[in-house]
């Protein structure tokens, strides 16, 4: 990014301040590395400006101490010689503290006693109700887990097409103990971080070392590790409570999301959209993405290899990150083909999936590609759509009535917000980038084999694809995928994903040349539809993992009737930038986000009585 550019998008108090690599100091397993020395690690650095930027005694926050000095400078003018310490929470702008300033300060405390509704709760509501005393991390955690057990294996739908979500493999018998110890933390220390007591799902092929982790197969019901995977780690350091395990598509393989976890052999289920049970809530995410658009945790992960956060996050109108690779350790979670897995948060909205990501960055001996991110994350940053200047590629774009439509229409919003939209044009090279195939083919036999030995509970039987084929327990369309890859031999994988492998190549070549896209346009972020109604755009989900580079996907609208798709179907737009860059494109997905307010609430999973 250019000086220009980069001094464009930082524009103080207009979006989402995004600590990407800031690791709290109790994160285990993530060495200090990962932040640069003069990181703030403190929750109020994790805050939106809204909560911020009328702070008056410099602790980046809005507190009763702010609150405090403004009544004692009730009645000071610009002319009063102390005009200065209060000026910034004169938001009237008449020159005057009044008790209008003090009412719009006081709106700006996370501290708050007004009535606390699970239903669509932010990770702001919920430590604001927490800290106010309205309600505890265990009621908290107590009310998902009642959802869950209402709503995820019961058909709702009244339709005939209907179906049950079956989003959630398992819920966490510990969840309540690390609920209550989160409200003593609370309790002592007041709120020392924004995730305290915030109950999360993660998907099902990241390590618990408190509930199995079967990668959404039969065979591996009994993979009990005894060591969270590297990210979990850092959201317990963050003083998060591990609520569920989340079901996906088995192994992660596609967008569909059946498994056979827990099911009698020969037997699977399939995951459905919150908002349109007869439809799937895609995939491999497909689990994470129904459980949090139905309100059954307070944020989700995923993992991403060639569009498994995102797929999820369009399908169900919520907010996925793709992180760039080498941001987040990928240690503990079972792999698909690593050139490309990375994992990322599924919420419903960027605030929190900032706030999410901001606890599982940092580099992790144990995954080496981290190293990459030394030097190369910023401390805090702040972007805007005011001035920004993002290009589109227009064969991205597609025919789609519903996606095409939302998208002509986002780009005007954006516009009209202050940015500036450039059309390009594709290049033979650029599309080759799209076309790059994904690793599960030639790297899924390699890479689940290092899994197995270094991480498999050493009871499971199943320890190798033909072990896997021998047990019966699998989702049985997935026959022949397992054959095939196990067909997969060492020179291929070499040949393929080795240091000069032909697929290695190509994600290099593609990382520079739209980074040098981005540049030569002086860009700060490229966008397209992330999918269409319960679909796929093209190859556009391809872009990220054929480069690397990061991407933000955020709700747009919904199909309408006129569209002659399908009626209510939600279509995400996603923001795709620089590697390790990942704050400019929350501050621009921040600030479409409050441009739009997309997201809808399925009606089908309502508070319950």
């Amino acid at each position: 990014m250019t000086a220009t550019s980069r001094k464009r998008t930082a524009v103080a108090g207009a979006s989402l301040i995004a600590l990407v690599g800031t690791v709290l100091a109790a994160t285990p397993a993530i060495t200090a590395a990962a932040a640069p020395a003069a990181v703030d690690a403190s929750p109020a650095a994790m805050l939106a400006p809204y909560y911020t930027d009328l702070d008056l005694t410099g602790d980046d926050q809005v507190t009763k101490a702010d609150l405090a000095v403004l009544t004692e400078h009730l009645g000071a003018t610009s002319a009063s010689g102390d005009w200065a310490t209060v000026s910034a929470a004169d938001t009237d702008a008449d020159g005057t503290i009044t008790a209008a300033d003090l009412a719009a300060l006081s709106q700006r405390m996370i501290y708050d006693d007004g009535p606390f509704t699970l239903v669509e709760a932010s990770t702001i509501d919920m430590q604001a109700a927490m800290n106010a005393g309205v309600t505890t991390s265990v009621a908290i955690t107590q009310d998902y887990l009642d959802r869950i057990a209402a709503y995820d294996r019961t058909k709702v739908d009244s339709a005939s097409t209907g179906r049950a979500l079956n989003s959630i493999v398992t819920t966490n018998a510990e969840a309540l103990a690390a609920a209550k110890t989160a409200d003593t933390e609370r309790a002592e220390h007041g709120m020392t971080s924004m995730l305290l007591g915030v109950p999360i799902a993660v998907k099902d092929n990241y390590d618990t070392k408190d509930m199995p982790t079967t990668g959404g197969c039969g065979c591996w019901d009994d993979n009990q590790t005894d060591t969270d995977a590297t990210m979990v780690a850092g959201l317990r350091g963050a003083g998060a409570v591990i609520l569920a395990k989340a079901s996906l598509d088995e192994f992660a393989y596609g967008f569909v999301s059946e498994f056979s976890s827990n099911q009698p052999a020969g037997s699977s289920l399939l995951v459905a959209s919150p908002y349109n049970t007869a439809q799937t809530a895609g995939g491999s995410s497909g689990g994470t993405g129904a459980a949090i658009a139905a309100n059954l945790a307070g944020i989700g992960f995923g993992t991403d290899t060639g569009g498994s956060i995102r797929i999820p996050s369009t399908y169900n109108q919520l907010v996925g990150i793709r992180p760039t690779v080498g941001l987040a350790s990928r240690d503990g979670i079972i792999p698909l083909a690593l050139s490309q897995d990375t994992g990322g948060p599924i919420a419903r909205s960027v605030t929190d999936a900032a706030v999410a990501l901001d606890a599982v960055t940092g580099v992790d001996a144990a995954d080496p590609v981290t190293s990459a991110q030394s030097g190369k994350v910023p401390t805090s940053y702040t972007s805007s759509l005011d001035g920004a200047r993002i290009g589109y590629v227009t064969s991205m774009v597609g025919t789609n009535a519903t996606a095409k439509r939302l998208f002509d229409a986002s780009v005007a919003k954006l516009e009209a917000a202050g940015a500036t939209v450039v059309p390009i044009t594709a290049t033979t090279a650029f599309n080759r980038v799209l076309s790059e195939g994904s690793g599960s083919t030639n790297e899924f036999k390699h890479d689940l084999d290092e899994y197995v030995a270094k991480h498999l509970d050493p009871d499971v039987t199943a320890r190798s694809l033909q072990g896997i084929l021998a047990s019966g327990e699998y989702v049985p369309s997935r026959k022949s995928t397992y054959e095939s890859r196990d067909l997969i031999t060492d020179a291929q994988y070499q040949a393929w994903a080795g240091p000069t492998g032909s697929h290695t190549t190509q994600l290099a070549t593609g990382k520079q040349l739209v980074t040098q896209m981005l540049d030569d346009q002086d860009l700060d972020s490229l966008i397209y539809p992330s999918g269409t109604p319960y679909g796929t755009q093209s190859t556009n989900m391809r872009l990220s993992p054929n480069t690397g580079m990061p991407a933000i996907t955020v709700p747009m609208g919904q199909a309408t009737a006129a569209d002659g798709t399908i009626t209510g179907a939600g279509v995400n737009l996603e923001f795709l930038g620089r590697s390790f860059d990942e704050s400019t494109l929350i501050g621009l997905g921040y600030a479409f986000e409050q441009e739009t307010k997309a997201r809808t609430t399925p009606a089908l999973y309502p508070a319950l009585g």
